[in-house]
């Protein structure tokens, strides 16, 4: 799913006093002087003072000072805002880290068990075992539990590589761990507080839904729409006519408009608003009923008996109805 990014001058102040993780995988490695590494072994020449420090155990440094350790070693940063990785572009990724090797050093920090987390350059790391490299260049750092999210977060966005759903999520968590505001986060990751509050917003979505949104069901204007809708039962049955029908943003937010402006027996009737006792793997069922056919879809009664009901509000509709049912 496509998604455009505008990052403005807040990612620099977020790195001004460290190394940016390049946004292509592919950017020339940064040689670290190893002198500059908390516990590094090295000798000031130039001056004759010998600074006593070592290297973790697992990392080693060539003569360029560049720090290297074996991708297996390496954990997912705990805070990692990313879940899905595409599988398309990770082959191809992994087929150009054979051949090339990984150019830009991966962030990591010590765990203090012989493993390192991955702060930021998770694909990389991913695609270095893959092709089988025993080592990858790296910059070692110590981050605050904030401080892990935040540059993971920032990594992503600035590739282009969170879904609408994880980038809302990595905003929430940030804003419960380090108990900022959303004019905060905005700043910290150079986006206007209403784009942050907008992303925000699609957690109110139904898990399912936020699913089908992760997944590339649905896009973000999609997601819009669907929150737009007041009635619950409206809003199933826009979200099985968007998935059902390949239905655009446009035609979902007309229908919407339409099922707001209607005064519905389901929205004014009081027995709508009384709680449903009924088996929730049956109302389970119900609701991937609307989604399957698009439409409104009653059942009533239990697994043992009852009825269910199915509405269609035009010619096509029944004909979609009857193909699916029928096929």
């Amino acid at each position: 799913m496509a998604k455009k990014f505008g990052l403005g001058k807040g990612v620099d102040a977020v790195f001004a006093s460290e190394p940016e993780d390049s946004s292509s995988d592919f950017d020339s490695a940064a040689n670290l002087s190893s002198s500059a590494i908390l516990g590094d072994e090295s000798e000031k020449k130039s001056t004759g003072v010998k600074i006593k420090t070592s290297l973790p155990e697992g990392i080693t440094a060539d003569e360029n000072g560049t720090l290297w350790v074996n991708p297996l070693l390496l954990k997912p940063n705990p805070r990692q805002p990313r879940q899905f990785f595409d599988e398309a572009k990770l082959a191809e990724l992994t087929e150009s880290v054979r051949q090339e090797g990984v150019l830009s050093p991966i962030i990591i920090e010590d765990a203090n068990d012989g493993t390192f987390f991955i702060i930021a350059g998770e694909r990389r790391t991913r695609a270095a075992r893959a092709a089988g490299l025993e080592k990858v260049p790296v910059q070692l750092r110590k981050y605050s539990e904030e401080r892990k999210l935040e540059v993971a977060l920032i990594e992503n966005i600035q590739r282009e590589d969170l879904n609408p759903v994880e980038e809302a999520q990595a905003y929430y968590k940030l804003m419960e761990i380090s108990g900022i505001t959303q004019e905060q986060v905005a700043q910290r990751v150079g986006k206007d507080r209403s784009t942050v509050a907008n992303c925000l917003r699609l957690l109110k979505l139904p898990e399912d839904m936020q699913r089908s949104l992760a997944q590339g069901s649905l896009t973000s204007g999609h997601a819009r729409a669907l929150l737009s809708v007041v009635n619950p039962t409206d809003q199933r049955i826009l979200f099985g006519k968007i998935v059902g029908q390949g239905m655009s943003v446009r035609q979902a937010e007309q229908i919407a408009q339409e099922y707001n402006g209607k005064k519905s027996a389901k929205i004014t009737d009081s027995n709508a608003l009384k709680k449903d006792n009924r088996d929730p793997n049956f109302i389970e069922i119900e609701h991937k009923l609307i989604e399957t056919l698009g439409t409104k879809v009653q059942m009533k009664g239990n697994f043992d008996k009852g009825s269910i009901t199915i509405d269609y509000f035009s010619k096509d509709d029944f004909e979609k109805i009857y193909n699916i049912i029928t096929k």
